[in-house]
C-alpha cells in the first residue's frame, strides 16, 4: 500500500492566500486512520483556514486535499457523508428545537443511528424539547458534537472544540467521545490552542505556525526527542557549549541548561568529551515544545 492508501487526510502542497496575506505555505500533512491527531497553533496560524478546505469549504488555490482518496470539492457526497465536524462557532439552527435537530440532521446522513443518538442526548443532558437558541455554550456544543457523532463518522474534525467551554464539558468532548471514537478506529482531527488538553488526548501531533507545519510526530516520540538538559562544567565556560540538535541554551558559567529538539545515544559521550556532565536530563511538556519550537 502507498502513503495515500493508509492515510485519512492526504495534504499536499497546499497554499491559501487571502488578497496580499499568505495563510497557507506549502502544507504538506498526512493523518492516518485511526486515533486521535492534534492541530495545534496559536490564534492566526492558519488552522481553521486549514480545516475549511478538508471540510471542502475552501478550494486549494495550489496543491491538493483528498480525504479517504477523494477531493472534498470535487465529491462533496462521497467525503461528507463519512464525516462528522463541530465547527468552533456551534452555528447551529436557533429556530430549532434540540429533537427537530436531531431529525433534520439525521435526513443527510444514511448511516445516522437513532439509538445512539438517544444515548448521546441523554448523556449530554439535552432536552428535546429545548430550543436551540436556549441553549447555553455548553449546551450547545453537545448539541453539535451529537449531530456530528450520531452517523458514526469515519473522521471527526474538531475545530477548537473545548473554546470558552467549563471543564465538564472539555472532559465530555476530550476523554470519553474522543478516546471512544478512536478506539473503535475511528479517526479524530481537532485543532486546539489548549495544549494541556491536546497532550492528554491525541496519539499524533502537528504544530502550524505562520503557515507552516513546523513539525509533525507522534506524541511519543515528539516526547522523546525534545529533552531539557542541564550540564556542569569543571571550568566556567564564556560561551555557551555547542551541542548536536540544540535550539536554546542559556546559563553561565559552569552551568548551562540546554533545549535540545532531538537526541542520540552518543548524548553522554559528547558531553563528556567537552569536559561537562549531565545533572539533569528531563522530557519537555508539549506546551514547552511548543513555545520552543514557534519562538526560536
Amino acid at each position: 500500500m502507498d502513503r495515500a492508501s493508509e492515510s485519512v487526510i492526504e495534504i499536499q502542497s497546499l497554499t491559501r492566500r487571502f488578497g496580499a496575506k499568505e495563510v497557507l505555505n506549502g502544507i504538506d500533512l498526512s493523518v492516518p486512520k485511526g486515533g486521535v491527531f492534534g492541530l495545534i497553533g496559536g490564534n492566526g496560524a492558519g488552522k481553521t483556514t486549514l480545516i475549511k478546505h478538508l471540510i471542502g469549504m475552501l478550494k486549494p488555490q495550489h496543491g491538493s486535499v483528498r480525504i479517504f482518496g477523494k477531493d472534498p470539492v470535487d465529491d462533496p457526497v462521497g467525503v461528507l457523508g463519512r464525516v462528522g465536524y463541530l465547527s468552533e462557532d456551534r452555528d447551529l439552527p436557533n429556530w430549532m428545537r434540540v429533537g427537530e435537530l436531531m431529525s433534520y440532521t439525521s435526513a443527510f446522513y444514511p448511516r445516522w443511528d437513532n439509538h445512539y443518538a438517544e444515548e448521546l442526548r441523554n448523556s449530554f443532558d439535552l432536552d428535546r424539547n429545548a430550543k436551540v437558541k436556549t441553549l447555553s455554550r455548553g449546551q450547545r456544543a453537545r448539541a453539535g458534537l451529537l449531530v456530528a457523532l450520531a452517523h458514526r463518522p469515519d473522521l471527526l474534525i474538531l475545530d477548537e472544540p473545548s473554546s470558552g467551554l467549563d471543564p465538564v464539558v472539555r472532559r465530555d468532548i476530550l476523554g470519553a467521545i474522543i478516546r471512544t471514537i478512536a478506539d473503535e478506529g475511528r479517526t479524530v482531527l481537532f485543532s486546539s490552542h489548549l495544549l494541556d488538553e491536546v497532550e492528554r488526548v491525541a496519539d499524533r501531533i502537528a504544530i502550524l505556525h505562520g503557515g507552516r507545519i513546523q513539525l509533525a510526530a507522534s506524541m511519543e516520540e515528539m516526547k522523546e526527542s525534545h529533552r531539557r538538559v542541564t550540564l556542569r562544567f569543571d571550568k566556567a565556560q564564556t560561551q555557551p557549549p555547542v551541542v548536536s540538535g540544540m535550539l536554546s541554551c542559556e546559563g553561565e558559567g559552569q552551568e548551562w541548561t540546554m533545549i535540545l529538539g532531538q537526541t542520540d545515544n552518543n548524548l553522554a559521550q559528547m558531553v563528556a568529551a567537552s569536559g561537562a556532565t549531565v545533572i539533569e536530563n528531563e522530557s519537555l511538556s508539549l506546551d514547552e515544545i511548543f513555545l520552543t519550537r514557534v519562538l526560536r
